[in-house]
């Protein structure tokens, strides 16, 4: 499987998860508290795969950046939460980050 699959795999899981965290009401609720840890767990696994392939800068770069620009765009249409131009033009700081990261690594 190509690695970067497997990032994306990581990152999904660990948005997924994040976004459960409301719903989980501090982990009262047992169904969404239980997704959410599985999620999590699968997010860690497939991060661990990766960064055996990869250098741990350029994963936890990626996984974190692109996992925050995620949570706080889904955030928005699924909890209502506000987005000023600053938070934006952080997010849009986070992804050219990310960008030049990835693009500029030592392999």
């Amino acid at each position: 499987m190509n690695v970067y699959f497997m990032l994306f795999g990581a990152i999904f899981f660990e948005v997924f998860g994040t976004m459960l965290l409301p719903a989980s009401q501090n982990f009262t609720k047992i169904f969404p508290t239980s997704i959410l840890l599985i999620s999590y767990a699968i997010s860690f696994y497939f991060l661990a795969i990766v960064s055996q392939k990869l250098p741990l800068s350029i994963v936890y770069a990626s996984w974190s950046g692109v996992g925050v620009f995620s949570i706080a765009i889904l955030s928005y249409f699924f909890y209502k939460q506000a987005l000023n131009w600053q938070t934006i033009a952080g997010l849009f700081l986070i992804v050219i980050g990310v960008t030049i990261v990835n693009i500029f690594k030592a392999n």
